[in-house]
Parts: C-alpha cells; structure tokens; sequence
C-alpha cells in the first residue's frame, strides 16, 4: 500500500473515531509513522486529505458495481433498465442483499458514514457530500431508470421519482438503524426482503 493510501485509510479511521475538527494533521501522520513534513508531500491540507477520502468511498461503490455485474451509474439508461428487467423477484432479492451487507458491512463505507453522522450539525460540507454519494445519486439514477422500466412495460406507470423515493427510503432507513449492528444483520436482511417483495408487487408488471 502507497503512503498516500496509508493517509487518507487512517485519516478515514480517525474522523469516524474524533470528528473531522477533532482530528489534527498530526495525529494523521503520527498514524501512519511518519513526519508532518512528509505528509504535506503527499497533500497540502487536511481537505485535501478528506477528498480522497471522497475519491477512495466513490472507488469503492464502482468496484462493487464490477464485483457484482452491475450497470454503473455512467452506463445507459437502456442497458441499466436490460440488465434488471432481466431479473426476477428472486434475483432482484439476492442482488440486493449483496449490495445492502457490502454498504452495511464495509469498513471504508462504515466508517465514512458514522462519520457523515458525526459532523452533520458541525460541518455542513461534509454532511451535503453524504447526501450526494448516498442520497441524491441514488435517487436520481434510480429516476431515470425507473422511468426507462416504465416506458419498456416493466413496471407499472407512474411517477418514477416517487417509485426511486418508494424504493430507496426503505433501504436507507435499514442501513441506519442496523449500521454497526453485526449480530443482526439477519433480523435486517428479513425486513429487507419484505420491502423488496412489496416494492415488486406494486410496481412490477406481471
């Protein structure tokens, strides 16, 4: 692993545990084992440190999207709403529940997260780019593809902003209320199944 990894991975740990205020640059390189000095080679501020960390999460969700066979959020509209209109509930299901244990079960995402948490009545920039990673990107990928599913006949016709939010919201209200709750991550994945078997049956066609 590059030092400049070495930074921005214990940079990740020490804001999730102290807060992005609470954490020095110092305490950043003392970390990694090295001088302050070296450190600002490789960044010149500790915003600059904290962007990476934005790169190394945004990274992170693309391989997962390579891992699993996924459209990212760059693919067509078209090829996104062929590749899941390929899915049946069941596969619809598995899917989703690989993707919702990595975001509630990864350390990178995890720790980013609580400390998104952590600083959203302290650091309003930190808080808005959560929102954007998690929150409005996911929505407004989920928009047009659900739009596409609706033109193709896949789903049932009707605002596909509120079938994105009827989707999303559920999923994200589980992520918060199981993060850093290992022991029941089967108690989240049986209410996870029961909002994807709903969604499936108010929207799907056929």
């Amino acid at each position: 692993m590059t030092t400049k990894k070495r930074i921005t991975e214990e940079a990740l740990t020490l804001f999730s545990e102290n807060g992005y205020q609470g954490t020095s640059v110092k305490s950043i390189a003392d970390a990694v084992g090295i001088r302050d000095a070296s450190l600002y080679k490789h960044f010149r501020s500790k915003q600059e440190i904290f962007s990476s960390i934005v790169d190394l999460i945004n990274t992170h969700i693309e391989g997962l999207s390579n891992q699993l066979g996924m459209p990212s959020y760059d693919a067509s509209t078209s090829s996104s709403a062929s590749f899941y209109k390929s899915l049946d509930l069941d596969g619809l299901k598995k899917l989703s529940e690989k993707v919702f244990l990595f975001y509630l079960t990864d350390p990178y995402i995890s720790r980013f997260w609580k400390l998104s948490h952590m600083e959203q009545y302290r650091n309003p920039e930190i808080y808005d780019m959560f929102q954007r990673i998690f929150l409005d990107q996911a929505i407004a990928y989920q928009t047009q593809l659900f739009e596409e599913m609706m033109e193709q006949g896949v789903f049932r016709k009707g605002d596909p902003r509120a079938a994105a939010i009827n989707f999303y919201a559920p999923i994200f209200f589980l992520l918060t209320k199981y993060s850093g709750q290992k022991e029941k991550t089967k108690e989240a994945l049986l209410l996870l199944d029961k909002q994807i078997e709903e969604f499936f049956r108010l929207y799907h066609v056929g």
